[in-house]
This record gives structure tokens, sequence and C-alpha cells, in this order.
């Protein structure tokens, strides 16, 4: 198992304890726990970021352990560091090419398991990362006299989403162990 997973599994109980502050609340919720759900999803998504971050860098390490501190070393490591910086919103393609760039293998074509193909796997991330910036964005606009708007965010989705990005980092961790 790879230190990025362990750190991804201790990040990922975040959101798993703001689901389980929204679900220790009284039946209905008040209105205001909407915000638990959403926040719920920008932490697992988070996890789910520093996990690549971490992982393709933790990988590149290895690889370079030989030419540790020489120009080669210093300058692929910098580029990688250059490109981290910039390195938001780990959508499915951006995911793709970061791990194919510097360490020349398509994670994304590994990413299966119970009731996932790679296909699905790419569309579902890439839908979670939308929905993310949405809960970032924008919240439920109150309109006075009108019902009020759905949750952005509901209760099984977020389950789903944590489920989803666990099974993603197994997979992640599977392919990349296969080096």
């Amino acid at each position: 198992m790879s230190k990025s997973k362990i750190t991804f599994e201790s990040s990922i109980k975040d959101a798993e304890d703001l689901l389980g502050h929204f679900d220790s609340m009284p039946k209905p919720p008040p209105e205001n726990a909407e915000v638990l759900k959403r926040a719920g999803l920008v932490m697992a998504l988070t996890a789910w970021e520093t996990y690549v971050e971490d992982r393709v860098r933790e990988e590149v390490q290895a690889r370079l352990r030989v030419v540790n501190g020489s120009y080669v070393g210093k300058f692929v490591t910098g580029r990688l560091e250059d490109e981290l910086r910039r390195f938001h919103n780990p959508t499915s393609e951006k995911t793709k090419k970061l791990f194919f760039d510097f360490l020349e293998v398509d994670v994304t074509a590994e990413w299966e398991w119970q009731h996932f193909d790679p296909p699905k796997v790419r569309k579902t991330l890439d839908e979670l990362i939308t929905k993310r910036g949405d809960a970032v964005h924008r919240s439920r606009p109150a309109t006075a006299g009108a019902p009020p708007a759905p949750h952005l965010v509901k209760r099984e989705d977020l389950e789903k989403s944590i489920r989803f990005l666990k099974g993603l980092v197994e997979a992640t961790d599977r392919a990349l162990a296969m080096l």
C-alpha cells in the first residue's frame, strides 16, 4: 500500500465524519444542514486531489532514486512541482495526462472494479469534479415565496461518492503497483 493511499484513507474520514454529523441530526434535518453534505463532497474530492498529487510525487521519487540530487533529478522534480502547482480539479483527463507525462502510464485504463469499467469511472469522476465546483461556488439562492430549491448534494450521493473515490484510489494504487 502506498503512503499516498494511507494519507487518503485518513483524509476521506473528514467526508465520512461530515456525513455522520448530518445523519445524527434530528429528522427532518434543519434546512442549514445541507451545508454538511456540500462540505462532505468538497472534502472527499479534496482527498482525491491530494492523493493524485502525492501518488505521482511518490512514484516519481521512487523512479528518480538513482539520480536524486543530480541535474536530471532536480530538473524532473522541479518540473513536477511546477505542474502540481497548476494542477487543480483532477478530472480523468488531467489525471491521465499527469501520470502519463511523468510516469508513461495511463492509470485511467486500469480504473476498473465491481460495477465500474474505465469509461464509466472517467464519466463519474468528471461529474463529481463538476459537482464539487458547483458546491464550492454556488449555494442555493433563497427566493422569497418560492419553494426551496433542491439540495445540490443528496445524502445518498455523498455516500456513493465516498465509496466511489475509495474504489478509485484502490484501482489507481493497484495500477501503479504493477509498474
